[in-house]
């Protein structure tokens, strides 16, 4: 999870409990994936950024890792949590109430947020 440049902070996303959908991502994934944080992806535009990676058995079925968008509220991360639960990429197919939020990283950040 993209965390400390601007993703997660209240000055790019106002209203959003940052830390409290942190913390329930990471409660909620407890025991099937673990919650890293990174300082920045580079994908500023499309804060707040989840990367989903596959499990040993996504990869050995050809998963690639997923990035999603806009994770900036509750029903997001329920979809995750829900997604992980069920295998992940490579296991189980991307929940639709995600589609709209998955993205191919540039690897390069259009804009900079100064926080």
């Amino acid at each position: 999870m993209c965390r400390d440049c601007c993703c997660g902070t209240e000055r790019k996303h106002p209203g959003v409990d940052h830390d409290g959908l942190l913390a329930r991502l990471e409660v909620d994934t407890r025991g099937s994936a673990r919650v890293l944080r990174s300082a920045c992806l580079l994908a500023c535009d499309e804060s707040n950024v989840v990367v989903v990676t596959p499990s040993v058995a996504g990869r050995r079925a050809g998963g690639r890792p997923v990035w999603v968008r806009a994770v900036l509220d509750q029903a997001a991360v329920d979809a995750i949590t829900e997604w992980v639960a069920l295998g992940g990429p490579g296991v189980a197919p991307v929940p639709a109430s995600l589609d709209d939020r998955v993205f191919a990283p540039s690897g390069l950040s259009l804009t900079w947020t100064d926080v």
